[in-house]
């Protein structure tokens, strides 16, 4: 069955998860492929690649978010990667999905509705405006996102959500190394040090940049009006 496959292939990951689990995450799989061919959600949808390359690499920054009962926000969520299987590992967590377009909100809110999740919320909005507000400045101690955008430009739009002592991960590929070394001004002027961490994932590297918020972002940043990747720090 579907279910005790996916349970397999978590565990050959190194994760141990439930059958409920098993089963959202199978949910999550359906809702996906249907909403897809409306949508155009994802270019993946085997069965086996949703799970491998989408669910289970989601899962893989879990092992660096220090608190798994804590606020988490995912920006530039998409589809709800790594958010939604964040939150379906850790339920603890409370977790906030922000994504630009609100076809994906509808598709997010009705997979929270469907797989029964608490603590989490999809909004429709772009991270430069929402992250100079008050109720969302600086206040989780994770921010996760695998958009795909520069690291330089990424930083700006989400290590303002970063709580000072939180952490902003963000997940990339090949070009790791090259987008940490271009982003070293982004970090310090955002008040973040970081560093790559290499996880394995059925043999191939995932990179992930791990940045530790030591200081207060200061006020100007998220600039407004598509700055931060026009003009990138």
């Amino acid at each position: 069955m579907q279910t005790e496959h996916i349970i397999e292939r978590f565990s050959e990951a190194g994760f141990e998860i439930t059958r409920e689990q098993s089963e959202q995450f199978l949910k999550y799989y359906g809702l996906l492929v249907e909403w897809n061919e409306k949508f155009n959600l994802t270019a993946i949808t085997d069965f086996e690649e949703v799970i491998v390359k989408h669910f289970i690499d989601s899962c893989l920054g879990s092992s660096l978010i220090e608190n798994k009962e804590g606020m988490l926000c995912d920006i530039g969520t998409g589809a709800g990667f790594p958010g939604i299987p964040l939150k379906i590992m850790f339920p603890g967590l409370k977790v906030l999905l922000v994504d630009s377009l609100n076809k994906r909100v509808v598709f997010l809110n009705e997979v929270i509705r469907e797989l029964g999740l608490k603590d989490i919320t999809a909004i429709h909005a772009r991270a430069e405006e929402i992250g100079r507000k008050p109720e969302y400045r600086e206040m989780y101690d994770t921010c996760v996102s695998r958009a795909v955008a520069a690291l330089p430009s990424l930083s700006e739009l989400c290590i303002p959500f970063v709580k000072k002592g939180g952490l902003f991960i963000a997940y990339k590929s090949q070009k790791a190394a090259e987008e940490f070394e271009s982003a070293q001004n982004a970090l310090k002027t955002l008040g973040c040090s970081g560093e790559l961490k290499n996880i394995d994932l059925f043999g191939a590297d995932r990179t992930f940049v791990l940045c530790r918020k030591v200081s207060k972002t200061p006020e100007k940043y998220p600039r407004g009006g598509g700055k931060a990747f026009s003009k990138p720090l």
